[in-house]
């Protein structure tokens, strides 16, 4: 959460009522607990966990623990390693909730002043010119908005691309929503 204020009533509730939690880094979390005055214990679980971890984590779900799955910034599950973990505890017939909250491409898409009756989320732009090219032309044709994720280092090599391959597009640069 980029903002504490954006954080719901119902998500401190189940934050609050969780035997752990589960986050890409505790140093982040950790902030956000705290200044929730919630103790609850961390684990990491991101883009580096491997099918051994997420394992652990089903077992103890299926052994009855109840886990909260966090992320640093945005929406769990949203251009995340999260769905890997989900579809390991639907496989094993385990309950999987989501709790709605701040959410960074729906707030671009408001905030833009473009059209917002269609709109496609097409995650973060790979990192080299030729493979985010190529995305772009896949997605050249598509009516309505494109909304994707980019780091701020390469957002000039980004932009030039989207201008090289969806001229006439408008475009429009947000962050820290």
């Amino acid at each position: 959460i980029g903002n504490m204020g954006d954080i719901s009533l119902r998500a401190l509730d189940v934050l609050a009522k969780v035997d752990a939690v589960l986050c890409e880094d505790t140093r982040v979390s950790g902030k956000l607990l705290k200044y929730f005055d919630l103790k609850k214990p961390l684990s990491i679980y991101n883009d580096h966990s491997d099918e051994m971890v997420r394992a652990k984590i089903v077992e103890r779900i299926g052994g009855g623990e109840a886990l909260a799955l966090i992320s640093d910034a945005g929406m769990p599950l949203i251009s995340d390693p999260g769905y890997k973990l989900v579809r390991d505890l639907r496989n094993q017939d385990l309950s999987v909730a989501s709790v709605p909250g701040a959410n960074a491409p729906l707030s671009a898409l408001q905030l833009s002043g473009v059209a917002s009756d269609r709109f496609s989320f097409i995650g973060f732009l790979p990192a080299k010119t030729g493979a985010r090219q190529a995305l772009l032309e896949e997605w050249r044709s598509a009516p309505g908005t494109l909304i994707a994720f980019e780091t701020a280092p390469r957002l000039i090599a980004a932009l030039k691309d989207i201008d090289a391959v969806l001229s006439g597009r408008d475009v429009v640069v947000t962050r820290e929503l």
